[in-house]
């Protein structure tokens, strides 16, 4: 009788990514479908101030999340980090749909999802990397965890604009929906096997592994921190600040076209990652520096749309800001795996996580803001600062690169 292959053979390593992926994607559906749906909680009365400090309010969850689920995973592993964080996702979106109205239960479902969103950015992205280099194709790690989150944000955006604008019990069905898709996706990861080389291997104190060293590399500081908060602010922008701006103009549907500002960013930020591979590069910040000139080209734009209050102007902005975004974040996470060495790679990426998403406070910051200056102003003032982050990142094109190696372009 021939001899048969063991379960972890090659082609079922391949595929062991899919279950972590597709809890990442379901994770970031909750994260995301709450977008949308600020108009519709505008129009019940919620002001923009209240509603836009809701839509940060998971910056709260995310980042304790990320600072401490990253290198808690580095110690115990990465299973028992991730595991939780599905089902932590569909409690939030219950809370959601239960607190339709009352701000404070509202801001501790966010609250929820942002802490399941953190537990899947930092340790599922280090999961499906560790995967990836398992399967043969360490490179595509990144990709993979950018791609499902992008994913899971578009599509949880896109079904929960849908479900608010035409179907009934519009502050309900879409966290509902989500609740259950969250749980199937907490059973299919329970298959997926440790990767984590150091875990229950208990040899520091635990404060030290809490302890990023590589947090202060000469690369991490000049190319991927002056990146890293424009990846969510630039998104916010053009799905929670131009929607609003455009609701007016919008007809009868201004859910919907908050929907499709969404899914116009998101589905841009896709696009640009399948093609990431091309652009990034370990011998320079070239894919950092072409994020950040599309940033600051959308910033522009969105200006200009927030001027002329044009629908189109404004979903051109939406475009440009989403593939800025999608490009920073492969770059930020590739910078990130380049940089940090094995047992730190989930705590630097939770690092650069909880700095990407205190852009999430852009949109609140400019409600309050626009009591002394218009939207037109601010969107230029934010283009000045991104070209400030930019020129700092184009003087450090080579500088502390970690391959000692690199060669020139």
């Amino acid at each position: 009788m021939p001899h048969t292959a063991p379960a972890t053979a090659v082609p079922v390593a391949t595929r062991q990514w899919w279950p972590v992926a597709t809890a990442m994607a379901a994770v970031a559906w909750g994260g995301n479908e709450f977008t949308p749906l600020l108009v519709m909680y505008r129009a019940d009365g919620l002001d923009a101030v209240t509603v836009n400090a809701l839509l940060g309010a998971y910056v709260f969850g995310i980042v304790p999340a990320l600072l401490l689920g990253g290198p808690l995973s580095d110690r115990y592993g990465r299973r028992p980090l991730l595991l939780p964080a599905a089902p932590i996702g569909a409690l939030g979106s219950v809370t959601l749909a239960l607190g339709a109205g009352v701000p404070w239960v509202l801001g501790a479902g966010r609250v929820l999802s942002g802490i399941a969103l953190g537990l899947v950015m930092a340790v599922g992205t280090t999961w499906v990397t560790e995967l990836a280099a398992r399967s043969g194709d360490p490179a595509a790690g990144a990709r993979r965890a950018s791609l499902a989150l992008t994913t899971g944000f578009l599509v949880g955006a896109g079904v929960a604009a849908a479900l608010a604008q035409w179907a009934p019990w519009p502050a309900h069905l879409a966290y509902a929906v989500h609740a259950a898709l969250a749980a199937g996706a907490a059973c299919w990861v329970l298959r997926v096997p440790e990767t984590c080389p150091t875990a229950g291997a208990r040899v520091r104190r635990l404060r030290d592994d809490l302890r990023v060293p590589a947090a202060t590399h000469p690369r991490f500081l000049r190319v991927v921190v002056p990146t890293a908060p424009w990846v969510f602010g630039c998104v916010g922008a053009a799905y929670a600040v131009l929607p609003s701006l455009l609701a007016a103009h919008a007809g009868t549907v201004p859910v919907a076209f908050a929907g499709l500002m969404t899914v116009l960013t998101l589905g841009c930020g896709i696009g640009i990652q399948v093609v990431a591979r091309r652009i990034d590069t370990h011998r320079s910040a070239r894919a950092s520096v072409v994020a950040m000139s599309l940033i600051v080209v959308g910033l522009g734009l969105g200006a200009l749309a927030a001027h002329t209050l044009d629908l189109v102007a404004g979903m051109i902005a939406a475009a440009v800001l989403g593939t800025g975004y999608g490009l920073a974040l492969v770059a930020g996470l590739s910078e990130v795996t380049r940089i940090a060495g094995p047992r730190h790679l989930a705590g630097l990426t939770a690092v650069y996580y909880s700095i990407a998403y205190l852009g999430f406070f852009v949109p609140m910051a400019l409600a309050w803001l626009a009591r002394t200056w218009s939207y037109t102003q601010m969107f230029g003032g934010g283009l000045l600062i991104a070209t400030a982050c930019l020129a700092v990142v184009g003087t450090a094109w080579r500088a502390h690169l970690p391959h000692a190696n690199a060669l020139a372009d």
